[in-house]
């Protein structure tokens, strides 16, 4: 069953349309300005606006059903295209913003009529706040009772919602110092101001970068779920009266609202041998129903000695 942001990715629809009207501002902004930071927030959401459509291709992809080659389905696409996300935001957005820094350190120029830039990004931070917003909500619906958002960003296992919130943190802070360098540079007339905006607009994006990077290589090379779904199954399991323990439990995420599970089972001294598949296929059921996203799940169960292994896909 796939989850809302993968039927309806609200987070990377709103952020296409706020970033493809503010490329269009910035450029026309820096064109009449000079405006080396500026210019840098113009490639900044240029390169956001080519991310969040490989966030959809991501998503589009990992929607094909399984085959011969991919029994377990497509869903780390969205894992594998959140990774180019983060690699481009890196050298593209961050690259191009510290050498268009640099350039106007060794040449500088000027900011002109101002006044565009300031209408610009005050127009750039309505519409990135409210993209932040929608990701945000989008979020916090993942979000557990007392917990911060930090650690629902950093438990999330959905690229389409956190690197959006991301992407947009990263774009409010860049416009914030690219706001303080053309007032420093028109205010004291010194363009030094505006090139060192865009050279710290290129650093925020590679902080932001990294860490989607660090992000996204935990869930390609295969993450285990959540520990407080871990104990709700283990759980939902030893509840039936046939089951003793549950002394392995092994997870991975195969997308963000799918979950591979193998258990291992130990039943009681007194179920016997002809019964277990039907306390096997008793508590697939009971999971299923609690967590539909864990949609494949393998058991090894136990007795007396014996193991008996059941699959069910």
């Amino acid at each position: 069953m796939a989850d809302q942001s993968e039927n309806r990715p609200t987070a990377v629809y709103g952020a296409i349309a706020a970033n493809l009207l503010i490329a269009v501002a910035k450029f026309v902004a820096a064109f009449f300005t000079g405006s080396s930071s500026m210019l840098s927030e113009a490639f900044h959401s240029v390169v956001d606006t080519g991310n969040e459509l490989l966030l959809l291709l991501g998503i589009r992809l990992g929607r094909r059903p399984p085959d011969e080659q991919h029994p377990f389905g497509h869903g780390h696409e969205i894992y594998f295209w959140g990774l180019i996300v983060a690699v481009l935001l890196f050298s593209v957005g961050g690259g191009l913003s510290i050498y268009e820094g640099v350039s106007h350190l060794r040449h500088p120029e000027p900011v002109t009529q101002p006044i565009w830039n300031y209408v610009v990004l005050a127009i750039a931070f309505l519409a990135e706040g409210t993209s932040w917003l929608i990701a945000l909500r989008s979020l916090l619906k993942e979000r557990k009772q007392g917990e911060s958002v930090f650690k629902t960003f950093r438990r999330s296992k959905d690229p389409s919602v956190f690197t959006v919130v991301a992407e947009d943190t990263a774009a409010l802070l860049g416009i914030m110092v690219a706001l303080a360098g053309v007032f420093l540079s028109v205010t004291f007339e010194k363009p030094l101001f505006d090139g060192l905006a865009s050279i710290g607009i290129g650093h925020i994006l590679i902080i932001v970068a990294c860490f989607l990077v660090y992000e996204s290589r935990a869930l390609i090379v295969g993450e285990s779920a959540d520990p407080d779904l871990l104990k709700a199954l283990r759980k939902i399991a030893t509840e039936d009266s046939s089951v003793h323990a549950v002394p392995r439990l092994l997870t991975m995420h195969l997308g963000p609202k799918q979950v591979l599970l193998n258990m291992e089972i130990e039943f009681a001294a007194d179920v016997q041998k002809d019964a277990l598949f039907e306390v096997v296929d008793r508590v697939q059921k009971r999971i299923r129903d609690a967590h539909p996203e864990v949609q494949k799940i393998f058991v090894e169960a136990d007795l007396l000695g014996e193991r008996i292994r059941s699959g069910a896909v």
